[in-house]
């Protein structure tokens, strides 16, 4: 896997997850330890407009990320367009894309500092929602954009096509277009493959197909699908679980490899994927509460 040169770290922001109190407390903590090695720091919410903007800007060199992998999610959304390296640090329950486990931060800075770290690149898609020739927006993801039913319990039927090429018509509850960073998420839970996060492929996974395609595809890399919506009732989508935007019939959402590619700070030899994955799937956040 190619290194990317050490860059020195001079302003870090850090950002916390707004409904986490224990989140704030810790990234004060982190900001002090920086402050007091030479580096400056900025303490904020992740929802706040004034960091969005700060970081937008090209202010930082990092971006330090409280909280779950949902925090995660945003700070990809915010630091992808500027090339921010972004470090988690788990406050959550999953953690799945996080580097650092509560409290070990003490452990871990001083290597931050050293330039002890590689840069892993995950890409992101652009799905882009069509009417006829008109492009009504376009949206940056991470993990997945869901095509689905929406409050009435009746599937929805999506003509797929890939590269410009029918595929295939689902009839379906939804269809999930995922990068290799989503695989581990919705995707998963919908019965798809796993795929390591340095591809550029896009995951295609249908969710409660009835009597059509019910095989996850991975399509190769560089590929772009097309979903258009054939249905007399509601149906929407949702870029990485966010509030839903509502499609109707004949609308088609386009989704390729996006522009940007998010950067996630790694202290773990390359092989942490796979190394991690047993230990992932055997401490799901659901079940234990449930005990």
């Amino acid at each position: 896997m190619e290194q990317e040169p050490y860059q020195e770290i001079k302003h870090v922001a850090i950002l916390a997850h707004p409904k986490l109190p224990e989140a704030m407390m810790e990234a004060q903590q982190i900001a002090a330890y920086l402050e007091a090695h030479g580096i400056r720091a900025v303490v904020g919410l992740i929802n706040t407009e004034d960091m969005h903007r700060r970081v937008k800007g090209g202010e930082f060199d990092l971006l330090m990320a409280l909280g779950g992998d949902g925090t995660m999610l945003r700070a990809g959304h915010l630091s992808a367009s500027c090339s921010l390296p972004i470090l988690g640090i788990n406050l959550g329950h999953f953690g799945f894309l996080m580097e650092i486990r509560r409290q070990q931060w003490q452990e871990f800075l001083p290597r931050l500092l050293e330039g002890d770290y590689w840069l892993e690149q995950r890409m992101t898609l652009c799905a882009e929602q069509w009417r006829a020739a008109e492009k009504l927006g376009s949206w940056e993801v991470l993990n997945e954009v869901v095509v689905s039913r929406g409050q009435l319990v009746r599937p929805i039927k999506l003509h797929a096509y890939v590269d410009g090429r029918f595929l295939t018509t689902y009839v379906a509850d939804a269809l999930i277009a995922s990068t290799p960073t989503g695989s581990t998420a919705y995707a998963l839970a919908a019965g798809g493959p796993i795929l390591p996060p340095e591809l550029r492929n896009i995951l295609l996974v249908p969710v409660a197909p009835h009597l059509s395609l019910d095989r996850a595809i991975v399509l190769a890399e560089g590929s772009s699908v097309s979903i258009t919506i054939q249905t007399d009732h509601q149906a929407v989508f949702s870029v990485d679980g966010q509030v839903p935007v509502g499609m109707t019939e004949d609308e088609r959402l386009d989704v390729h490899a996006g522009e940007h590619t998010v950067r996630f700070v790694r202290f773990q030899d390359p092989g942490y994927f796979y190394r991690n994955l047993t230990p992932h799937m055997n401490q799901n956040p659901s079940i234990s509460q449930t005990r």
